[in-house]
């Protein structure tokens, strides 16, 4: 993992009329570095992720790339950067099978006579390979409308990976997942960190991001409230440490 960072924000804002929803995000990921983000409902994080897939423009605040300042006008822009998003409602569609969606928008074609036509076995071939390397068991034929949650969830997957990101962003991945589903999950996050592709992960699940990520973000009321490191510490402490950084309340005041 590189200590150079690909991804600087400072003092990042977004404001939705007169509500302020990010009010000065500062943080940097590395290549090759997984890190959580984790907060209450409406702290910010779904907005957070949506401002650096280039859904939302930022209010106020610089974005820099790989040490270039960015500042991306539709998600087609921010992919062609290298940043892929994971949405929490997966943005698949429904009436296409697995293959179909893994190149939705970006189908490889190639040119018979005067015309070009969609290459469907190129197609096939390459979501089958990247399934297998998932270890997911996906029908390629079948529409995903029909696929059960964690089927859908793979195929959300394996779009974001099929184009190689710098920097992959996964909002709640693992909320439609079977326990060894989650288990396959993480595992690809490690590797995409053996490959230096930076991951932002939000989970409601601090034992995924525990396992997984060298730094966790907490935000609360749209700022970083606490950035913790893991790695080699006790999940008690860890609890605690989070709950402070996310209400301000200990654990037993809670209690």
């Amino acid at each position: 993992m590189s200590s150079t960072p690909l991804l600087r924000l400072h003092g990042v804002t977004k404001r939705f009329g007169r509500t302020e929803v990010l009010r000065g995000i500062d943080c940097s990921i590395a290549a090759g570095e997984a890190v959580g983000l984790i907060g209450d409902n409406g702290a910010g994080k779904s907005t957070l992720v949506k401002v650096l897939s280039g859904v939302y423009a930022p209010s106020g605040g610089s974005i820099e790339l790989a040490g270039e300042e960015v500042r991306f006008s539709s998600p087609l822009e921010a992919r062609s950067a290298g940043i892929e998003m994971i949405y929490q409602d997966l943005a698949l569609c429904d009436d296409l099978d697995a293959a179909a969606n893994v190149f939705l928008g970006r189908e490889p074609r190639r040119r018979i006579g005067g015309a070009r036509w969609l290459d469907r076995g190129r197609m096939r071939s390459e979501a089958a390979a990247r399934f297998e390397q998932l270890g997911a068991e996906i029908p390629l034929d079948q529409p995903v409308g029909s696929m059960s949650g964690g089927q859908r969830q793979l195929v959300a997957v394996a779009r974001a990976l099929e184009f190689s990101p710098r920097l992959l962003l996964m909002d709640e991945p693992t909320a439609a997942l079977s326990n060894a589903k989650i288990h396959m999950l993480l595992q690809v996050v490690r590797k995409l960190e053996q490959q230096d592709v930076a991951v932002l992960l939000i989970s409601h699940r601090f034992t995924d991001l525990i396992e997984v990520c060298s730094r966790i973000l907490a935000l609360r009321d749209g700022r970083i409230a606490a950035s913790i490191a893991p790695r080699g510490r006790d999940v008690a402490g860890l609890m605690a440490e989070m709950q402070v950084a996310l209400t301000g309340e200990t654990l037993a005041a809670v209690a």
